[in-house]
This record gives structure tokens, sequence and C-alpha cells, in this order.
């Protein structure tokens, strides 16, 4: 039964990550990049200075009193389901397949993926509305109706594409926000601890249980105390290991360039094969680990108490840079220095002291090399940390395309399936657990990208608004929302000086 699901999937898998798809999600990132005049570069210190450089301001971290979350709940929501496994197994199974050279690659992707997460976001802000307990629901499928759903003959349209999105969401939560998290684990802990994988299978049911089925105010109470710990705890760790090993940084950045644009790969044959995964390996886990292009962290981002769509929409950029430029990137360097790639023909060890290395245990190894059981430990605790936060992070998501598709009342019901689930993906096997959450990323990726471009003059025209009120000091009437009664409120809100 298993297999026959695998080859289904696989010939799936091919199809929805072909180049035309990651063409598109790449043409997206340009695009958006170019429209805002590379907001990411020349606006740089202004973005950095309101995200990460504000952390302490009340109107970011102050806890809310009604359903919205604080700033910082939302973007540490966010982070535990971007910042996950994809940053660890992720990226090491990319090397693996795709060599030094795919490194590249998802810095690129990411790079122009800072900009699709910031259009994405603004739109989620600027479409949001209230449910009926007056918690706030946003995300790509509220702008595909809402949106572009109110452009000239596009209304059934808009309306497919939101219920498209919905329904693509609500079963990829069950992938890469369920089963290869889950499976991380699991696999970690039997590895390093020897612990049965049912065993891990049946602690994390109920310890998502009591978190998931308290809702969204929980699971922001509890990411938040959960992802700067485990984000800083294993940058400790990738900065002792680049310290280590700080004389092979010339000789990893030759091997992750050179093997990127390998000269040979104009000829074809290998080398042009070899090309072409380090391209379609580091794009898939780039865009699996910063879910850039996805419109996913939408629905975290959109529950924050945050009144201009911008100031949400640089969380967005800042959330891909944490994910991909800073923490993907010390994994990588901690892989490729560590001696188990060469990194003259970018070929991976097929096994190191006996044991066959794969995505799931080559950090566990490198950290071993230099620690000892201490570092495999270390890697398996800081998988089960992202691992088990994104879980949270995608049971939300998971939540709200169940709200829109079904309503409200149906919610609790999916959280106590998705709950149930985690069990499956415990006991799962490895390859096809990733392949499945693969194909579910990039259907889910195709409806999102399809609003953004459509809705692109509307992030431009909020974007000029904003950089014209804030930033050259014009007395404009600031663009917030799409609907009257929230552009109302929001306007005196900020007008009061709220963020």
């Amino acid at each position: 039964m298993l297999e026959t699901i695998a080859k289904i999937n696989s010939a799936v898998n091919n199809i929805v990550w072909g180049w035309p798809a990651l063409i598109l999600l790449a043409f997206v990132g340009v695009f958006m990049t170019c429209r805002t005049k590379f907001f990411q570069i020349s606006h740089f210190s202004h973005w950095m200075k309101q995200t990460i450089g504000s952390i302490f301001h009340k109107d970011v971290s102050a806890h809310t009193e009604d359903r919205s979350i604080s700033q910082f709940q939302s973007l540490c929501t966010a982070l535990a389901a971007t910042v996950g496994t994809g940053n660890i197994v992720g990226v090491a199974g990319a090397i693996i397949t795709g060599g030094p050279g795919a490194v590249f690659w998802m810095w690129l992707i990411a790079f122009f993926g800072m900009m699709t997460s910031y259009a994405e976001n603004v739109l989620g802000i600027f479409y949001r509305r209230r449910n009926s307990v007056g918690e706030w629901s946003g995300g790509a499928m509220y702008y595909l109706r809402d949106g572009l759903g109110s452009k000239k003959g596009c209304k059934g349209l808009g309306m497919v594409l939101a219920v498209l999105f919905s329904v693509l969401c609500f079963l990829a939560s069950f992938g890469i926000g369920n089963m290869t998290q889950i499976n991380s684990i699991s696999g970690n802990m039997k590895s390093v601890f020897s612990v049965p994988t049912w065993v891990t299978g049946l602690v994390i049911v109920i310890l998502s249980g009591l978190v998931i089925l308290g809702g969204l105010k929980r699971i922001a109470s509890v990411t938040e105390k959960i992802v700067p710990f485990m984000v800083i705890l294993y940058i400790a760790g990738s900065i002792a290991i680049f310290c280590l090993n700080i004389s092979m940084i010339g000789p990893v950045f030759k091997a992750i360039f050179s093997r990127a644009f390998s000269l040979e790969a104009a000829a074809g044959g290998a080398a042009g094969t070899v090309m072409k995964l380090a391209i379609e390996q580091g794009m898939k886990r780039g865009v699996f680990s910063n879910e850039a292009g996805l419109g996913s962290s939408v629905m975290a981002n959109s529950s924050s108490n945050v009144k201009e769509p911008v100031r949400q929409g640089m969380w967005g950029i800042f959330e891909v840079f944490a994910d991909t430029i800073i923490v993907c990137t010390l994994t990588a360097f901690s892989v490729l220095s560590s001696g188990l790639v060469d990194l003259e023909t970018g070929v991976t060890m097929a096994a190191y002291n006996g044991v066959e290395l794969s995505g799931a245990n080559l950090v566990g190894t490198v950290f071993s090399m230099h620690f000892g059981f201490v570092g495999a430990a270390f890697v398996a605790v800081s998988v089960m940390l992202f691992a088990f936060s994104t879980c949270l992070g995608w049971s939300h998501y998971g939540s709200k395309a169940c709200e829109f598709l079904f309503g409200e009342k149906i919610t609790k019901v999916y959280q106590v399936v998705f709950v149930l689930a985690t069990f499956g993906g415990a006991v799962m096997g490895e390859n096809l657990a990733w392949d499945i959450a693969d194909t579910l990323n990039g259907m889910m990726m195709l409806p999102n990208l399809v609003g953004v471009l459509a809705l692109s003059p509307v992030v431009i025209a909020i974007t000029k608004n904003y950089v014209d009120r804030k930033l050259r000091g014009r007395d404009v009437e600031p663009m917030l929302s799409n609907f009257e009664d929230i552009q109302q409120e929001a306007a005196a809100a900020v007008k009061a000086g709220e963020r």
C-alpha cells in the first residue's frame, strides 16, 4: 500500500515541482523585488529597525486583551512554522542530493523570496477580517476571494482559487506541518537515544494536544517561549563549529559557487545533471524552509495586533532572512566543513563509522564528530524543538483553512484529528513523509502566487503610501485595510501613535 502511494506521489511531485513551477516561484520574487525597487536592500536599515530592532517596544511585545496576538507572538508563531526541520534535515538532504551548489540556490530563492513574503503579508493584513469570536482571519484565501475576486470578471476565479488554496493548505498541514516534523523527531530520538518511534509518537500526541486544543492564544504563548530559545541555542552550537572550522571558509564558499555554476554543465551529461539537481534541491528545500511563496505564514502574521500592512510585510522579510540566510547557512557550513562532503566532487560520504548517512542524521553526525555524544544529543534536542514548534504553527494554518472551508465550529474537530495524526508521522518512513510534503507544498504555492501577481499593484500602492508617510513625511491618508470599518479603526489607532 505504502509503495503504491509512494509511486503515485512521486509522479505528482515531478509535475508539481517541474521547472515551470520553479520558474514561476522565482519570477514572482524577482518581479516583486523589481516593483518595490529592491526594498529588501534599499530599505535594509529601516526594516531591520522596525522588526528585530523594535522587539522590546510595547506595541510589538505587549500581550493583547482581545483575540489578536502581539506582533512578537505572531513572529514566533510564524517562525515556529518556518524554522523547523527544513533548516537541519532539509539543508542536509539538499546537500546530499544536489551537492554544495544547492546552498547557493537556497540563498538566491531566499533573497527574492523576501519580497514574495513581504507581498503576501501586506496583502494578508490589508484583506483580513474578524470572525464571529473576534479573532483575525487572514491569508491567501481571503486576498484571493476579496482581492482577486473584486477585479472585473474574476469573482468566480478568485473564489475557486481561494477554496483550492484552503483545501491544499488543509492537506499540507498534515504533511509539511505534521508528518515530516514528527518523523524527524522520532528518527532522531531513535538513532540517538534508542527510543522506539511509537513511544515518541505517543508523547507527541499528548504534548501537542495540550497546546493545540487550547487555541491560538495558547499556541502563541508557547511559541514565544520556545522559538527564541531554540533559535539562539542552535545558532550558538553552529557558531561553535564555525569557529572550530574557520579555516574552511574559503574552500566551503568556493565549493558552493563552483558547484552551483559548474563550467562543465554547458556540455551536458553528468555535470549538467548535477547542476540541475543543485538548482532543484536548493529551490525546493529553500521554499520548504522559509515558506516564501506558499502563503502559509500569512495566516499567523494576520492574527497580530499590527495596524500597518507594511510593518507586517517587513516582518515577513525578516522571517525569510533569519530562516535561510542565517540558520540554513550555518547548517550548510557545519556540514560542508566537516569532511563528510568531498568539496571537489560534491559527493557526500555514504556512511560514517558504519552508520549510513542521510538527511535525518547528517547534521547530528557532524556535531558528534566535534562534541561526541553531547553533539548528537544537542542536534536531537534541536530537531525536537524545531519540529514540535513547526507542528504547533501549522496546526493554526490548518485551522484557518478549515475555518474558511467549513466554518469555525469544525476547527476543533480538525485540531483533534491533527493531534492524532502526529502518531502516524512518528512511525512513517522518512522518504515518503518528505516526498508527500514536497508535493503538497508545490500544489499550495500555485494559487497563492497567482494572487500575489494579480494583486501586485495593491502591494505597490500600499508600499508607496507607507514610504510617503513614514520616510518622506508627507501628509497622506494611510492605506490600512480594504474594508472601510477596519480602515477607520486602524487609521485612528495609527494617528494615536500605535503601530
